[in-house]
């Protein structure tokens, strides 16, 4: 019996320490965690999270210049747009992330100007605002893509005056190349560097079947998300909430037709009078 009582004992202090390690730091803890703590843990990839709790409001002033700083955008669902056949429209398909501990956006950063009908304007200026991911379907299939919020210029509806728990940004914002110009194909093409066509096929590279292979470029596509705040804490001037976000996928330099994906998770920032 003595015994039973100490495994017992042991079993539920290694389950508290897994289940510390799976959650995502508080916004307001005061106890940082130290590098050998969050190595390994994929703590690192987890935005701050207010309480459930957290509801309020934060008036902002006509003429005072405002940012939200320390963005954290964390990925949390991937969809694939499939095919449409004859019978049915294309739909969104789930999908397994490939990518591990490296899919959140951190320290995203930029203006957000109350307009004169009492809506919000929010206007990324930099951070770590780009990650490759790469997405797998159920039948095998892997659509990589470059998840971000390069030059995002978001709106909330007007009339409001204040962030409040029911405020929501949309807009859009570019999708550069997953790949840059000094990438190489396995058959050694690139956009600024390497071969101009297959090295096996010379005097064929010029042909209308392999010019799509041989011609690389360069793509910046276009997404759209939708930011919900649904926690405020007035006094922190930290917010929380949801988000959803549809941009195209990889094109292989531009040898390949995007496909578009989906994206779901939560997000964090802070509001600064500048």
């Amino acid at each position: 019996m003595r015994y039973r009582a100490l495994l017992v004992a042991f079993l539920a202090i290694c389950l508290s320490v897994l289940t510390a390690c799976s959650e995502a730091p508080s916004a307001t803890s005061s106890v940082p965690l130290t590098y050998d703590q969050i190595r390994n843990t994929g703590l690192a990839n987890k935005c701050p999270q207010l309480s459930e709790m957290t509801r309020g409001s934060i008036a902002l002033e006509d003429g005072k210049t405002y940012q939200l700083v320390g963005m954290c955008i964390e990925p949390t669902a991937y969809f694939v747009k499939g095919e449409a056949s004859k019978r049915q429209d294309a739909t969104y398909i789930p999908g397994k992330v490939l990518t591990r501990y490296t899919s959140s956006l951190d320290q995203v950063r930029g203006d957000l100007t109350l307009k004169s009908d009492g809506s919000l304007l929010f206007s990324e200026t930099g951070g770590m605002d780009f990650q490759a991911i790469t997405v797998q379907l159920p039948g095998g299939q892997q659509e990589p893509f470059l998840f971000t919020v390069k030059g995002l210029v978001a709106q909330s509806q007007p009339g409001q005056n204040a962030l409040t728990t029911s405020t929501d940004f949309e807009g859009d914002y570019k999708v550069p190349s997953y790949r840059t110009s000094n990438f190489l194909d396995p058959k050694g093409r690139g956009l600024a560097t390497g071969y101009d066509t297959a090295v096996a096929l010379p005097a064929s590279g010029d042909s209308e079947e392999y010019v799509k292979e041989n011609t690389k470029a360069f793509d910046i596509g276009q997404g759209h998300i939708s930011l919900r705040v649904s926690k405020i804490d007035g006094n922190s001037g930290e917010i929380g909430g949801t988000f959803e976000a549809e941009q195209p996928s990889d094109t292989d330099m531009g040898t390949a037709e995007p496909v578009d994906i989906k994206v779901q998770g939560v997000f964090y920032a802070r509001l600064e009078e500048v």
